[in-house]
C-alpha cells in the first residue's frame, strides 16, 4: 500500500469527518483532521432534535426508506436512499461503541417522532443536545486515537494530482504560512452553507467554502438549488437565533399567528409535522399577510416537567428572555438550516476526481431528492462516512453518474482584491431576499447581477492566486442562485412563485461543473 494511501486527509469536523478519521485509524490508516475553527466546532455540535434510525419494534428500514422518498419529492435516489435506511442501525452501534450516551426509558433507547416520519425513530441525547452529545463522544476518541489534528487550519485549493489524489494547499485561519501537501486522498466533510443566509440556524463557519474550492477544481456538483430552511427559529430583534428543534412539534406544540390562531391545520392534513418546506413556507405567508415579524410556538399544553427533560438546552435558552414554554408561547421564524446539495458523490463517496472523496452535507448522493427528511442529516454522515472509510485502503476511481443536466459555468478573473466585510452582510441579504424560501426569475437575476459584481471585486486576478473566504463565499451563493433559476418548478426545498408546481419534464437533478472557458450551458441552464 503506498504511504499516500495510508494517510488520508479529511477536511472538517463534524460527524461526516470525524467518523471518518476513526473508522480510517480502525482500518490501519493514518489519518489527518484538518479544521478551520476548533476540533468541536461545526454544525452538527448544534443539532438538536437527533438521528433517524428504524430499530424501534414496529419499524423497519423499508418503511423508513419509503418516509425518506416520499419526504424528498420526486428526486430522491432509491439506491441511495437504501443504502441510507439499510445501513442506519448498525451506525447507530458504531455511536453506542464510541460512547454516545443515548437516552433512554427502562433500559431501551427512547425513540421520538418529527415530521414526515411514520414512526417515532429519532433517537437523541441529552434532551436536545444530541448533536452535542455525539460530537464529545467521537471528539474524545479521536483524541485517544492519537490522530494527528490542526486546528485553525484552512484548505485554500486543491490541485488534481493524478491518480493518488489532489495537492492540498493548506494555510493557518489568517491565510498565512502556506503549505503544498504532495497527493494524495482527500476527503471532503467541510458541512454546509446556511451562514451565508441573513437568517441561519448554522455557525457562522458554515460557508460553504468546501464546495466553492472543490468546484474550482473540477468538482461536479448538484442540487445547489435546494436548500432546506428550519420552520422554527428563535426570533427577537437583537438575539442570535437558535433552533428550536422540530421534536417540539413532535411532543405536540403548534404554531399560532400574532392573533393566536392555529393555522397549519388548514394548510396540510399533518398541520405542524408536515414537510419541513411546507411549514416553512406557510410561516413565511403568515409574517408576511400580517405584517408580524414571527409567528408563536404554543408548548403551553405539554406538561412542564417534560418540557424541561425533553428540551433542556432550549427551555435554559429561552429562561435567558424570560419565557417559560410551559406558560409562554415562542417567538419563532424560518432560517436557512441545510444544505441539500454539494460535491456529486456515487454510494461510496466517489466524485469524479480521482482520489477525491466526499460526504456528510458538502456532499451531494441524492438521498435527500429536493426535501430532506428531519433528523436524516446526521445519519447521511455516519452511512456514507463509512463507505468512504471503507475505499481509502485501497482506493479504486470509479466516477459518479453524470445527471441529465448538466450547467458550465465560467469564472472570469476579478480584482483579486479580499473585500469589505459589508460585502459578506451584501451576500448574506441577497440570499435571503432573492434566493431565499420563495424565489422568482426576477430575483434570481437579481441575485446573479449582484454576486457577478462582488465576484470582479473578490475573484483572483491571476489563475495561480489562492481565492480568499468571500471570494468563495460568492461563488457558492451565485451557484445556489443559478441552479435555482434553472429549475423553472416548485418542488421540495425549492419554491418559484412564477413555477408554483412540479413539471414531469424536470423531474431530474441539475448539475453544475466549473467551465475550462466562457462558453454556453447545456440543459437546464436558463428559463
Amino acid at each position: 500500500m503506498p504511504d499516500s494511501a495510508r494517510r488520508p486527509l479529511v477536511i472538517g469536523s463534524g460527524i461526516a469527518g470525524l467518523y471518518v478519521a476513526l473508522r480510517c485509524r480502525e482500518l490501519g490508516l493514518r489519518p489527518t483532521i484538518v479544521t478551520k475553527s476548533r476540533l468541536e466546532e461545526s454544525n452538527t455540535r448544534y443539532a438538536q432534535g437527533g438521528i433517524a434510525a428504524a430499530i424501534g419494534p414496529d419499524d423497519s428500514p423499508a418503511r423508513h426508506l419509503t418516509d425518506t422518498i416520499r419526504a424528498g419529492d420526486g428526486l430522491v435516489d432509491r439506491d441511495a436512499a437504501r443504502v441510507l435506511t439499510s445501513e442506519a442501525p448498525a451506525r447507530i452501534a458504531d455511536l453506542v461503541r464510541y460512547g454516545v450516551p443515548f437516552d433512554t426509558v427502562e433500559g431501551q433507547i427512547a425513540l421520538g417522532r418529527e415530521a414526515a416520519h411514520s414512526r417515532s425513530r429519532i433517537l437523541h441525547a441529552g434532551g436536545d443536545a444530541t448533536g452535542h452529545s455525539i460530537e464529545e463522544a467521537l471528539k474524545r476518541r479521536t483524541l485517544d486515537a492519537g490522530i494527528e489534528v490542526r486546528e485553525r487550519t484552512v484548505l485554500r485549493r486543491l490541485e488534481p494530482a493524478g491518480r493518488d489524489g489532489p495537492k492540498a494547499h493548506l494555510s493557518d485561519a489568517e491565510g498565512h504560512r502556506l503549505e503544498i501537501l504532495e497527493p494524495g486522498p482527500v476527503v471532503l466533510a467541510t458541512g454546509g452553507a446556511g451562514s451565508l443566509y441573513r437568517q441561519s440556524s448554522n455557525p457562522s463557519i458554515a460557508t460553504g467554502e468546501g464546495v466553492a474550492i472543490a468546484f474550482r477544481a473540477g468538482a461536479l456538483l448538484t442540487d445547489m438549488e435546494f436548500v432546506q430552511f428550519h420552520p422554527t427559529v428563535f426570533w427577537r430583534e437583537g438575539a442570535p437565533r437558535f433552533l428550536i428543534t422540530e421534536a417540539f412539534r413532535g411532543e405536540g406544540a403548534v404554531l399560532r399567528n400574532d392573533a393566536g390562531d392555529r393555522f397549519m391545520p388548514r394548510i396540510h392534513r399533518d398541520a405542524e409535522l408536515a414537510p419541513r418546506d411546507v411549514v416553512a413556507r406557510a410561516i413565511d405567508r403568515e409574517i408576511h399577510r400580517t405584517g408580524h415579524p414571527c409567528v408563536y410556538l404554543d408548548a403551553t399544553a405539554i406538561p412542564r416537567d417534560r418540557l424541561f427533560v425533553r428540551f433542556p438546552s432550549i427551555c435554559r435558552f429561552l429562561a435567558t428572555y424570560g419565557l417559560d414554554p410551559s406558560r409562554d408561547r415562542i417567538p419563532v421564524t424560518p432560517a436557512a438550516h441545510y444544505m441539500i446539495g454539494g460535491v456529486t458523490t456515487d454510494l461510496d463517496g466517489r466524485t469524479n476526481l480521482p482520489g477525491f472523496y466526499a460526504c456528510g452535507e458538502a456532499a451531494s448522493t441524492g438521498v435527500h431528492g429536493a426535501n430532506r427528511l428531519a433528523s436524516n442529516s446526521l445519519l447521511e454522515g455516519l452511512v456514507f462516512g463509512e463507505r468512504v472509510a471503507r475505499q481509502l485502503p485501497h482506493p479504486v476511481h470509479r466516477a459518479p453518474p453524470e445527471p441529465i443536466d448538466v450547467v458550465e459555468v465560467a469564472l472570469g478573473p476579478g480584482a483579486g482584491e479580499s473585500g469589505e466585510p459589508a460585502l459578506f452582510e451584501e451576500i448574506r441579504d441577497r440570499l435571503w431576499d432573492d434566493v431565499g424560501i420563495v424565489r422568482s426569475a426576477d430575483g434570481l437575476r437579481s441575485a446573479l447581477g449582484e454576486f457577478d459584481r462582488i465576484a470582479r471585486i473578490t475573484e483572483p486576478a491571476r489563475a495561480h492566486d489562492l481565492p480568499g473566504p468571500l471570494a468563495n463565499a460568492v461563488l457558492t451563493a451565485s451557484l445556489i442562485a443559478r441552479a435555482a433559476l434553472g429549475r423553472t418548478e416548485s418542488r421540495g426545498a425549492h419554491y418559484r412563485s412564477d413555477f408554483p408546481r412540479p413539471r414531469p419534464a424536470l423531474r431530474h437533478r441539475i448539475g453544475l461543473r466549473r467551465a475550462a472557458r466562457p462558453a454556453r450551458s447545456r440543459g437546464a441552464g436558463g428559463e
